[in-house]
């Protein structure tokens, strides 16, 4: 239980074993340093069970992003470190290669620029191949050329995060579920966080106002609350509302391939990039099982209780699956009618919208707040990116 109307202050953040922290769901933060992401929604019972464990589980290599976005940078730099983590503590992951397909001649000018972007982007080992090659290694696959991406892998995300979760917990941190920051206010420099048990905000009706049962003062802040980033920090009464940007929501529906004995493909196969997302794509997991998605669906964002409690809808149409056949076909003509079964479904919280230019990751300090770092728009490639960002905020905002 919170006690009502507590008040902690944090002590000198250290970074770290020694930096004891305190993580909660919505937005993690410490007693000393205040993290964000427990459970993306802020009403969760487990580590992750947001956009973290809502997506293909891919390790990306670094192809797609603008160079020296921080997309690309830390992409790059973030696979380096997960296949590093990964091996050396035994978490499930395996390095099975990707093909980019062009499966006309008129998409093949949009491959070469990929090709291009990528090798600006430090992603050394692509290779143009002709369409009788990638048959050769896909023989299920019809393009007429394609990029081989070989450092592209998957990766069980829930390992990955139970054994952060692990690992932070061994270096001190403090992790409290079902627990959900709702906002905060700037007092004395620095930002005051407000936190209530996620129970209380189950049966919130209308306008009024949300108490804290508990306010935290650390020195430190990161919001890296996801789909509840944006509406946690407009509740930071205080920090300038201006440089908060609009929030957009694309939801990607997923569908998993029945009716086969064995899988079709031994490595991902990805389509042109499409408006929103990088296309319908095929995605294996480690148990070999084939998953074609995501697609792009723009969406209405929910109130901000709603966001703090993951009441998002992910409800997988089984009408969609028609579009789902026509996508897939282009570059998988042998898929089967029938053979598509809705699977699951996750949500990017995007600072871009329809019809706009994609956008980059934000983390944001410059906005009058000392001590918080707001981490907005963390969609794919997110989670190949996770330990990349961390390493960029440890050496930007914690030098000893």
């Amino acid at each position: 239980m919170l006690r009502s109307a507590g008040r902690r202050r944090g002590s000198a953040l250290v970074a770290a074993a020694a930096g004891r922290r305190w993580a909660g769901s919505g937005a993690a933060m410490g007693a000393e340093g205040a993290e964000g992401g427990g459970g993306r929604g802020g009403a969760a019972s487990a580590f992750g069970t947001g956009t973290s464990s809502r997506n293909s589980e891919v390790i990306h290599a670094g192809i797609y992003h603008p160079p020296n976005s921080l997309k690309a940078r830390l992409c790059v730099r973030g696979k380096e470190l997960l296949y590093r983590y990964c091996s050396g503590r035994g978490i499930p992951h395996k390095q099975i290669g990707k093909l980019i397909v062009a499966s006309s001649v008129a998409e093949v000018p949009k491959l070469e620029i990929l090709l291009e972007r990528g090798k600006e982007n430090g992603v050394r080992d692509l290779r143009m191949m002709e369409g009788s090659e990638a048959l050769q290694m896909e023989p299920e696959v019809r393009c007429v050329k394609a990029i081989l991406s070989p450092s592209s892998g998957i990766i069980d995300s829930h390992e990955l995060m139970l054994s952060l979760v692990g690992e932070a917990e061994s270096f001190g941190t403090t992790l409290s579920y079902n627990t959900t920051v709702i906002g905060g206010h700037v007092e004395d420099g620095g930002l005051h966080l407000h936190v209530s048990e996620s129970s209380s905000l189950e049966n919130h009706v209308g306008d009024s106002p949300l108490i804290p049962q508990l306010i935290l003062t650390p020195k430190l802040v990161v919001n890296s609350a996801g789909l509840s980033a944006l509406p946690l920090a407009k509740r930071f009464h205080g920090l300038r509302q201006e440089v908060v940007p609009a929030a957009y929501y694309a939801r990607g529906c997923y569908f998993t391939l029945s009716q086969t004995k064995s899988p079709p493909f031994r490595h991902l196969i990805y389509p042109i990039p499409e408006v929103g997302g990088i296309g319908v794509h095929v995605t294996l997991d480690l148990n070999g099982l084939v998953k074609f998605g995501p697609d792009v669906e723009w969406i209405d964002g929910v109130d901000d209780i709603s966001s703090f409690l993951n009441r998002y809808d992910y409800y997988v149409n089984s009408d969609r699956a028609s579009k789902f056949y026509q996508v897939i076909r282009k570059y998988f003509p042998n898929l089967k009618d029938g053979s598509l079964e809705p699977g699951y479904s996750g949500i990017r919280p995007k600072l871009s919208g329809p019809q706009q230019p994609p956008s980059d990751f934000l983390i944001q300090d410059i906005h009058g707040v000392p001590g918080l770092i707001n981490l907005f728009g963390i969609e794919s490639p997110g989670l190949t990116s996770c330990l990349g960002i961390a390493e960029y905020i440890v050496s930007k905002y914690l030098k000893s």
